[in-house]
């Protein structure tokens, strides 16, 4: 015998078969969804250095609960996590330790290639020109190199740094010695870099550096440029982007769309106030840089706070050359996830 709730359900099955095969499946797939929800806590990593401003002052200011609270999602709950290197941050995403990288874009590029797109850059973040710094004397240009020299990098071979010092050595020596300075590189935090190069006993000498790194060692005069990466390029690279994978994409759609609003507001705050932004970031990194320094950093040009992607293509190219992807993206929105396509990366 059927119950009522039974014989409601059967009744339901009976009219469906009489609409049709369609609506069968538009209703299985129905019954069969659960009800999603985006997250309630969202884990994002973030390297040292200035151009992760727009990610400071998000956490300093509570910008991804306020705009996740805005799109209804309740209380969100935002933990940062300090990483050295993007490496780090990969390693990170795919063991499912952080949902959220903020890193260079080439180890997103790196990544997206190696997952068959699983991940995708969230949007854009920062974007600052790098030199590359040497106390050795004798090396006024890329060909005054030598074995004597140790260059430090965040990471060998698929960091930013590591990607631009290629493509500077396929312009000065041809394409077919673009990795001629490799051998040269070792894998060092900003910090320990800065540390490195200020000791004339340590083996490393040179440092492909990043804001407020650079002005720092700059201090020293036994410390000179070889190399400025806007310079080398002529275009903005985001040297600090948001990714992720692709399940937490697809769970996260308002969280998503909260957390590159938060960016797009704190750049917002940069650009209206950018002394105050500066010293915001000075207190919540102790960062020794007076605000003032930091503030012409923003004004150099190639310095763009952004949500919109730069120099995605020029490095995804590189890389391909490279044969360090297998898969040579079309196009930067290849490698984004649709919520920044409307933007003018490039």
């Amino acid at each position: 015998m059927c119950t009522p709730r039974a014989d409601a359900i059967l009744k339901v099955c009976r009219r469906l078969v009489r609409a049709g095969p369609a609506a069968l499946v538009l209703a299985g797939l129905a019954m069969a969804a659960p009800a999603r929800a985006d997250d309630a806590k969202v884990r994002i990593s973030r390297q040292p250095g200035f151009v992760y401003l727009p990610a400071v002052l998000a956490e300093q200011h509570k910008l991804i609960e306020k705009q996740a609270k805005a799109a209804g999602l309740g209380d969100v709950t935002v933990e940062w996590v300090n990483l050295t290197s993007g490496a780090a941050g990969n390693d990170a995403l795919l063991s499912g330790n952080i949902d959220i990288v903020d890193s260079g874009s080439t180890n997103m590029l790196l990544l997206n290639d190696r997952t068959r797109g699983d991940v995708k850059g969230l949007c854009g973040v920062g974007s600052t020109p790098m030199l590359l710094l040497t106390r050795n004397p004798a090396v006024k240009t890329l060909g005054d190199f030598s074995g004597k020299d140790k260059i430090a990098l965040p990471s060998v071979k698929v960091s930013t740094q590591a990607v631009l010092l290629q493509i500077a050595a396929r312009k000065a020596f041809g394409p077919e010695n673009a990795t001629k300075l490799d051998p040269l590189t070792v894998q060092l935090g900003h910090p320990d870099a800065v540390a490195a190069l200020a000791s004339p006993q340590n083996e490393v000498n040179s440092h492909f550096s990043l804001p407020p790194f650079q002005q720092r060692e700059l201090q020293d005069p036994a410390i000179h440029a070889v190399l400025n990466s806007y310079e080398l390029v002529g275009e903005p690279v985001s040297n600090a982007i948001f990714y992720a994978r692709t399940g937490w994409f697809n769970r996260n759609p308002k969280l998503a769309a909260a957390i590159v609003a938060a960016i797009d507001e704190a750049n917002a705050e940069i650009a209206k106030d950018p002394l105050q932004a500066a010293k915001d970031y000075v207190t919540a990194t102790n960062d020794k840089t007076p605000p003032e320094t930091l503030v012409a950093i923003m004004k150099e040009p190639g310095t763009t706070f952004s949500t919109t992607p730069y120099g995605i293509m020029l490095q995804a190219r590189h890389f391909y050359a490279m044969k360090t992807i297998k898969a040579e993206p079309k196009d930067w929105k290849d490698t984004f996830f649709p919520i920044v396509h409307g933007l003018p990366g490039k």
